[in-house]
């Protein structure tokens, strides 16, 4: 038999009518993968919740604020949200973002690729009965990464809607149920979801890609050294591991290519000779560089050719615009100098004559332009 890759709460049925359209922030992103990846760390046990904020407007929904939410166990090990805890947190939050309003239109938590199961289900209904009805559900998967799934591309993350199904009966039990009303199940249907982002939200990104990589983790089992202080002890990441890795690496290679005139005659190298002052290894400037490495793909266009073309495009408008302007003073020396050359023509044909001298003619066609520009306002020509 084939294996089944969606769970059984997993609704396979399509809507007929157009459903919710979620458009997603990137400061949820960055809130759920640093909410994950503190708590792997920190190796906590028990669920990943968290409450998303955002607006609703007819079927439009925005996903723009998300926060940790404490659960509880309740009846038979059901997770459920701590009710007073959640109203006070959830009220703050309000009380903070008024312009524009924002409410509570979801949660998130951790699931299989294959979609939410059984646990997931009590801590839904508590949110979609006590506070929206129409609330989401942003399932993020952590095991998609580990399979290398996010190298296409596609985020690692689903939000579903939940909807009331129609429980399967039997033909023989379809008897014994006329004038009864059919038992509905709560299942899960798939949205789907854009990436929206603004102009606070891009500052915040890049502010945090940029100095993302100064970050220090501790370890979780370090001891209180005081009231209020923590141990100042680093512990390397993996970041800082696989740099290291690479400049023994390339350390390793470089003094493999010696070439033979690096050699001493004792029959040592000069890279072998140990530096009089050992530096320790920053691994914060470490950390910076290796965020900037992965910020210049950024930089790069995606679609090269176009980008090309349109390089090539606004060069030659500026460059056509040049051509004219000197196209323009070109036109204007020449019609000067062919005035100035029918003076002189006109000059020599009455010296001729025995009429006035050159510097006269002169004169008189500069008074003569000086009356024209006095008399009408407008230059001589």
């Amino acid at each position: 038999m084939a294996q089944n890759n969606t769970s059984s709460l997993v609704s396979i049925s399509k809507n007929s009518e157009p459903g919710l359209q979620i458009h997603l922030h990137p400061l949820v992103l960055l809130t759920v993968s640093d909410l994950i990846t503190r708590h792997t760390l920190r190796r906590q046990e028990g669920p990943i919740v968290g409450a998303l904020l955002g607006q609703h407007n007819g079927r439009d929904i925005t996903l723009e604020h998300a926060f940790e939410c404490q659960v509880i166990s309740g009846e038979q090990g059901a997770v459920l949200l701590n009710q007073a805890w959640f109203q006070t947190r959830l009220q703050q939050y309000k009380d903070v973002h008024k312009q524009p309003p924002l409410e509570l239109v979801g949660w998130f938590t951790t699931t299989p690729p294959t979609g939410p199961a059984a646990p997931h289900v009590p801590i839904h209904q508590q949110i979609i009965h006590d506070y929206n009805e129409t609330a989401v559900l942003l399932a993020f998967h952590p095991t998609s990464i580990l399979a290398g799934a996010g190298q296409s591309g596609k985020l690692p993350l689903t939000i579903y809607e939940s909807v009331y199904d129609g429980q399967e009966v039997d033909r023989d039990q379809s008897m014994d149920l006329d004038g009864q009303e059919t038992p509905l199940n709560l299942k899960f249907r798939e949205l789907p979801c854009s990436v929206d982002t603004g102009e606070a939200e891009m500052i915040s990104v890049d502010f945090v890609a940029r100095g993302g990589g100064n970050a220090t983790n501790v370890d979780a089992s370090t001891k209180m050294k005081g009231k209020g202080q923590a141990s100042q002890a680093p512990v390397v990441d993996k970041a800082s591991k696989e740099a290291g890795s690479h400049q023994e690496a390339k350390a390793l290679n470089d003094s493999s290519l010696l070439s033979p005139e690096d050699e001493e005659p004792n029959g040592t190298t000069n890279a072998e000779a140990p530096p009089s002052t050992q530096e320790e290894v920053n691994h914060s400037i470490l950390r910076s560089i290796q965020a900037l490495v992965n910020r210049l793909p950024l930089l790069i266009p995606s679609d090269g050719a176009a980008f090309e073309q349109e390089s090539l495009s606004q060069k030659s408008d500026v460059t056509l615009v040049r051509l004219l302007g000197d196209l323009t003073q070109e036109t204007k020396n020449m019609k000067e100098m062919g005035r100035k050359f029918g003076i002189v023509n006109d000059a020599k044909q009455r010296q001729r004559r025995g009429g006035k001298t050159v510097a006269q003619l002169f004169e008189e066609n500069d008074e003569l332009a000086a009356e024209q520009m006095m008399g009408t306002g407008q230059p001589y020509e």
